[in-house]
């Protein structure tokens, strides 16, 4: 983890040109599903909040994409995850198999999930 990185573009910056390509388009995905949401580096990767609270993280990894949808976002959508490598409140995406569209309705989810919180 590079704690030195201070914005979501220097931490695509620091990937090859195939791995941006990708975390680009997460991070398209994201902030197209949570046009408000506040972007930001935490733990290390990128990471996106509504309503001052976590909506989903991302990460790259040499075979891999972790993708973070806490903390109820990898329950909600256990079918569709169930094809890939999980951890807890993680997902593994191989670099060349990465869903976006689960994303965006992951995303979407989580959006709905803290909005409704943020009225309570």
């Amino acid at each position: 983890m590079n704690t030195n990185i201070k914005s979501v573009d220097e931490y695509i910056a620091t990937f090859p040109k195939s791995i941006q390509l990708t975390l680009s388009t997460i991070r398209k995905v994201v902030l197209e599903n949570a046009p408000n949401a506040v972007e930001s580096i935490s733990y290390g990767m990128p990471a996106y909040k509504t309503h001052g609270k976590p909506l989903v993280y991302f990460a790259a990894f040499k075979k891999h994409i972790g993708f973070y949808a806490t903390p109820t976002g990898h329950a909600e959508f256990s079918k569709e995850l169930s094809k890939y490598k999980q951890g807890k409140g993680s997902v593994q995406f191989p670099l060349d198999q990465v869903p976006y569209e689960l994303i965006a309705k992951m995303v979407d989810f989580r959006v709905k999930e803290n909005d409704i919180k943020a009225t309570r």
